[in-house]
């Protein structure tokens, strides 16, 4: 057991030769030792993807569904399929390998490989350790500010090798926003497209409440597919909330009786200020929802 565990994959696509012939899908290693040459495509232009894993219980969350999502952040910016079944067995392998912990993260990140390799093989790891504490965030919510993302709402359909809606390694916006949202005071960014509506946050789906119904923006905007969202869908739905899709305004989002970003390592934060605003927080179902996303087994 290990307050830090890295596996490596050998072939993290059944598309391409592995990296050692005859070695198995993937090998634990030390964390702490160097694994990435600097001809990996990763640290010279940011190409590849990655996905988060939230885990409690030595247990990763929603894997079909992050699986699903790395494939199609995969597909669009045409690298190799995963082996997801490969990739399957790491993220369990290093969730397993933690030591106990209240709560973990794993991520899993797949890259172009070695600039120059002429079997174009990519590189694979999954990397697992401990998560921060949250509880703050969660119990007394957050400050948000809106910002501009400067694409319209249809950039998936007009423009889509901007690789909007794929979770890339290309991160230094969606930091530089975090960075901008502290130095007016906030914690997070809702980002709105330049013909006005609610998108998400760099790293989380926005959930609102109206009455008994759950909503989040709606697919095709060139946002990622909310995991722990639709994990929320699911549990809504059982205690008699209707959920959907509704495109919005900034102004309309602020008008709704509670807002929460969601994500895989935060689980629901709800928002407390909009815009250096107020705004309601329900910290009833903010609760229920936590406890049901931390005691999720699979």
């Amino acid at each position: 057991m290990s307050e830090t565990v890295l596996a490596l994959l050998n072939q993290p696509s059944l598309d391409v030769p592995p990296h050692e012939h005859g070695a198995p899908a993937f090998s634990l290693v030390d964390p702490s030792a160097p694994h990435l040459t600097v001809l990996d495509l990763a640290a010279t232009r940011g190409d590849g993807i990655f996905e988060s894993f939230s885990v409690s219980g030595g247990k990763p969350h929603a894997v079909d569904a992050h699986l699903r999502r790395f494939a199609a952040s995969a597909k669009k910016l045409d690298l190799p399929a995963p082996d997801l079944e490969a990739w399957r067995a790491a993220v369990f392998a290093v969730a397993a390998a933690l030591d106990p912990m209240p709560e973990g993260v794993v991520k899993a990140v797949m890259t172009r490989g070695v600039e120059g390799d002429p079997e174009a093989r990519p590189t694979g790891w999954a990397y697992a350790w401990q998560s921060p504490d949250y509880s703050a965030a969660r119990e007394l919510g957050i400050g948000v500010v809106t910002l501009d993302r400067g694409y319209r709402a249809d950039v998936e359909q007009t423009s889509p090798w901007l690789l909007s809606g794929a979770k890339t390694l290309s991160y230094a916006i969606n930091r530089a926003v975090l960075r901008e949202a502290a130095r007016r005071g906030a914690d997070d960014v809702i980002f709105v497209s330049s013909d006005g509506f609610i998108l998400e946050g760099p790293t989380s789906t926005v959930l609102f409440r109206r009455g008994n119904s759950l909503l989040t923006p709606g697919v095709g905007l060139g946002i990622l597919e909310g995991t722990t969202q639709g994990d929320i869908f699911g549990w809504a739905q059982k205690r008699g909330m209707e959920t959907g899709f509704e495109m919005l305004t900034p102004a309309q989002l602020e008008q709704t009786d509670a807002i929460w970003l969601v994500s895989s390592g935060r689980q629901a934060a709800p928002i407390r200020e909009f815009d250096g605003r107020t705004h309601p927080i329900d910290r009833e179902l903010s609760a229920q929802i936590n406890a049901f996303l931390l005691a999720r087994t699979e």
